[in-house]
């Protein structure tokens, strides 16, 4: 299939994590997703690699609210020079108008489940760094909207589950979709799928099987099969959709082993579901930022 825009990947090196954005190299450029503040100086870079500045870019389309996806937006708009608009759901908006937002998300969720005395000041002071500055966004997104790049347009789909607010930017005719981190398969590094709403993720994964049917699907992670592989970042029309079924095949599994052990409390590190740890073969620390296991489980218990 001949693509009329060209979609470029981004790479910039953050921690033990690798963020990603993409490039539409459209008449409007547009850029999905950001990093956080540490990334931007390379993002910039790369895109002067493909001959392009950031100057150049009219769009910054955020696929959701979490700090590795937006953290860098506001930098980023500002070398814009204020130029380009930048686009979020309208379930994720506090997350761009205040890092508190985010340390908020933390102690309601995850402090429950890890016993970390400084927790609070921790967090403050990783968002402090991590999200470039607060804003509000110039399009609010509630889905089914088309974005106009000039010689392309965007479908907007909106698909929660991992967060709220979470979107798929669908580029029509060529169908290419950037899902960011909705479609978790076994989760990256972590090694566990991370959702916050199991109904509203299994529906959205649903939606993009049967309805978006992308061409190519491009992964805000590397995300990986059941072998531990990563399936890589630019999915093809055979992957996606295999990505996608084996999605939800893994959300089925995951669902019925909390309904069969619920949460017992014990002095495992997966304490109260270490019985859901172990019929599901997860071996890896369940504490580690951004402890998807503890956020998954918790969602099928507040369900």
């Amino acid at each position: 299939m001949t693509h009329d825009v060209n979609v470029h990947t981004i790479f910039s090196p953050w921690g033990r994590f690798g963020l990603y954005s993409f490039f539409i190299d459209a008449e409007e450029p547009a850029l999905v997703d950001t990093g956080v503040t540490a990334t931007v100086e390379a993002t910039i870079a790369e895109l002067a690699k493909l001959g392009r500045s950031i100057e150049d870019v009219r769009w910054i389309l955020l696929t959701h609210g979490h700090i590795d996806h937006l953290g860098g937006a506001h930098a980023l708009w500002e070398a814009t020079g204020r130029k380009a608009k930048v686009a979020l759901h309208e379930k994720d908006l506090p997350y761009l108008r205040s890092r508190r937002a985010h340390v908020e998300n933390y102690l309601n969720l995850r402090a429950d489940y890890i016993d970390h005395p400084d927790a609070e000041a921790e967090q403050t002071r990783m968002m402090a760094g991590a999200i470039s500055g607060e804003m509000e966004p110039h399009v609010i997104l509630r889905g089914g909207e088309t974005l106009n790049l000039g010689n392309a347009e965007v479908e907007v789909h909106n698909i929660p589950g991992h967060t709220e607010g979470s979107v798929a930017y669908v580029i029509k005719g060529q169908n290419d979709v950037f899902v960011g981190d909705a479609v978790q398969i076994h989760g990256a590094a972590n090694g566990f799928p991370g959702y916050e709403d199991p109904e509203a993720y299994r529906s959205s994964l649903e939606h993009l099987r049967d309805v978006v049917k992308p061409n190519r699907m491009f992964q805000g992670h590397p995300y990986r099969d059941a072998t531990g592989q990563e399936v890589g970042m630019e999915l093809d029309r055979e992957t996606s959709q295999r990505a996608l079924q084996e999605s939800l095949d893994i959300e089925a599994r995951v669902r019925g082993a909390v309904a069969k052990h619920g949460a017992t409390a014990s002095d495992s590190p997966y304490s109260p579901f270490a019985a859901i740890a172990a019929e599901l073969g997860y071996e890896k620390d369940p504490r580690l930022e951004p402890s998807p296991f503890f956020t998954t489980c918790h969602g099928y218990l507040k369900r």
